[in-house]
């Protein structure tokens, strides 16, 4: 029978949201039919889960379609998420794409596939996500040391260079129970961490009268789930309830990623946030007030319309007297459709790489001395379960990456360290305290 069996490959670009999605989409190819590949190996069938929050993620998501029809061009290619729904005619106009599905459809996409024969024009079906209120619940088991755990879909904000309420509508999201069940099933499979994850994941509860600590509360009463670390949260939606919650419950790891978008106010505005950067350093001085130790990142826009050299160097400023441990950067790009795309006082291309390459050096720095800050601190690390140049890494509780030397041992298990140093590599040096 194993020889009959196709094979199929996934390729996942984008968040964490969509590993989830991924990894929930590929459970629903039976197991009796299908041979599960590396997407880098010749497949019969290759399932493309895209992101298009940027205009580099488009172009990637291009490649990678290209890349996989030329690997195998007898392949049934099927393209689906965020860049499915927004571009479809897009991606169906590619040669070698048979089909293509939107942010709702790709769930059902073993109904789709009544046959795996190539199609000289692709099938295409996609919805208004705005149109409904389904919430598709997804989990990743991939990485036999944490699943990534969706909780939440879709935004009601209206950020002005956004397009993922376009991709996947409102704000929705399941009853606590249903999260729950499935935190269930992902502790029986001997998972120790759970990532939660969402677009707006500080946003739910909205639809069932409940908050988001109300379920972090729940999630830590889950037997064999040891970490809870929260993906991302809007800084207006970071409550004190929440960092306390965090300060007095070990399972919640002290770690925020929090997106920042720029130091200056004037930019939040015209981005159409919905908090100024005072609201931004409240909640920073806050977890820190009540865990010192935490690590706290931030995600920066660099080059968006009418950012001046002057209103850059507010931004630089706000952000090398903030405690932060590291920025994820990224350069603005146009989104059709958005209201950034007809804001006037474009940034030059080389402006915005001028401005992202100085603040991936202020993160640079900030990792340094952050990791500088912990050496000597105790704490515990989740372990990874890959070989990586002779190494075993993991992250702390705070997220900082650790490495030692190769212990199978150790693969997949939380272990006390104290952090003794900067590695090489930069990342820090452990011992193991029994």
């Amino acid at each position: 029978m194993a020889e009959n069996k196709r094979k199929i490959a996934f390729h996942t670009l984008g968040c964490k949201l969509n590993f989830a999605e991924t990894s929930t989409i590929s459970r629903s190819f039976p197991e009796e039919l299908f041979e599960r590949v590396s997407a880098n190996s010749k497949a019969d069938v290759y399932v493309i889960n895209t992101c298009s929050v940027t205009d580099a993620a488009d172009k990637k998501c291009r490649q990678a379609i290209k890349k996989f029809i030329s690997l195998s061009p007898d392949a049934f290619i099927a393209v689906v998420g965020c860049y499915a729904q927004l571009n479809p005619k897009e991606i169906s106009s590619i040669p070698g794409v048979d089909l293509v599905l939107g942010t709702n459809e790709k769930f059902d996409i073993t109904d789709y596939l009544k046959n795996f024969n190539k199609k000289q024009i692709a099938e295409v079906h996609y919805c208004d996500p705005a149109a409904t209120d389904s919430f598709n619940i997804s989990y990743s088991l991939s990485d036999r040391t944490r699943s990534f755990l969706k909780v939440q879909d879709g935004c009601d904000y209206g950020c002005s260079y956004c397009t993922i309420p376009i991709a996947r509508g409102r704000s929705r999201n399941p009853d606590i129970f249903t999260i729950i069940m499935e935190a269930k099933l992902i502790a029986g499979r001997g998972i120790k961490e759970i990532v939660i994850t969402g677009v707006n994941i500080g946003d739910f509860g909205k639809s069932t009268g409940v908050s988001f600590t109300d379920l972090l509360k729940e999630l830590t009463s889950v037997e064999g789930i040891l970490r809870l670390r929260i993906s991302s949260i809007e800084p207006n939606l970071l409550t004190d309830e929440l960092i306390g919650l965090t300060a007095t419950n070990d399972k919640i790891l002290p770690h925020f990623h929090i997106p920042l978008q720029s130091g200056n106010n004037k930019i939040l505005g015209l981005m159409r946030r919905r908090y100024t950067r005072d609201v931004f350093a409240s909640r920073v001085s806050k977890i820190l007030e009540k865990l010192p130790y935490a690590g706290i990142g931030a995600d920066v826009i660099v080059g968006f319309p009418g950012e001046s050299d002057n209103d850059f160097e507010d931004t630089c400023s706000f952000l090398e007297n903030l405690p932060l441990s590291y920025l994820h950067v990224f350069t603005f790009s146009e989104r059709p459709g958005t209201i950034a795309e007809k804001l006037p006082s474009k940034v030059m291309f080389k402006d915005k790489e001028a401005r992202s390459k100085r603040l991936i050096s202020l993160s640079k720095k900030k990792n340094i001395i952050f990791n500088k800050l912990n050496i000597g601190q105790e704490t515990n690390v989740l372990f990874e379960n890959a070989r990586d140049d002779g190494s075993i890494t993991g992250f702390t509780s705070n997220y900082i990456r650790v490495e030692f030397p190769w212990d199978s041992g150790l693969a997949g298990n939380i272990r006390k360290v104290r952090l003794t140093g900067i590695s090489s590599s930069g990342r820090m040096n452990i011992e193991l305290i029994n």
